[in-house]
């Protein structure tokens, strides 16, 4: 996977949840992964179309979720509730946002479809014209995960990923 692809996306993730929640975040693990994704909690998917077409998803575990949509509340947050989904949802249109802004102003060409909740135990895997990559970030109150899925057999794909990477 093109390190230039991934870097705005980490870039992104670590400024939002420094921002949202006032701590710094952490990559604690990096990861290829030709298995399918399993969601870890409350996740949201943000589809991406231009240069290559993709899939981002963000996803927290349960509990980490209540903490953050808590924080940003100022208040706790009832689990029964859609505070902890919005939320994510929110963050997930932030830094998917942010790294497309952040692309776009390189020359590159995307556009991202808004957030669902992404709410199937599977989600996408690196396959021969795609990759996925999972993330871990952790954080003050838990962890976050992205899995960020690119597909590089697009007809005119000019961003296929590098040899040797």
């Amino acid at each position: 996977m093109r390190l230039e692809l991934i870097q705005p996306f980490i870039n992104a993730t670590d400024a939002v949840l420094a921002e949202m929640l006032q701590a710094p975040a952490k990559v604690a693990q990096v990861a290829m992964d030709e298995a399918v994704y399993r969601r870890k909690g409350v996740a949201a998917s943000v589809a991406i179309h231009g240069d290559i077409e993709g899939h981002v998803i963000f996803d927290l575990q349960t509990e980490t979720a209540l903490r953050v949509a808590g924080a940003l509340a100022g208040k706790e947050v009832d689990p029964k509730e859609e505070t902890a989904r919005e939320t994510v949802c929110e963050l997930a249109n932030m830094v998917v946002g942010n790294a497309v802004t952040l692309l776009n102003d390189q020359g590159h060409t995307f556009k991202v479809l808004p957030p669902e909740l992404h709410t199937a135990e599977k989600g996408y895997a690196g396959g021969r014209q795609s990759e996925a990559l999972v993330m871990c970030f952790d954080t003050p109150i838990g962890k976050v995960y992205l899995n960020i899925g690119l597909d590089y057999g697009r007809q005119g794909s000019t961003l296929a990923p590098e040899a040797n990477a």
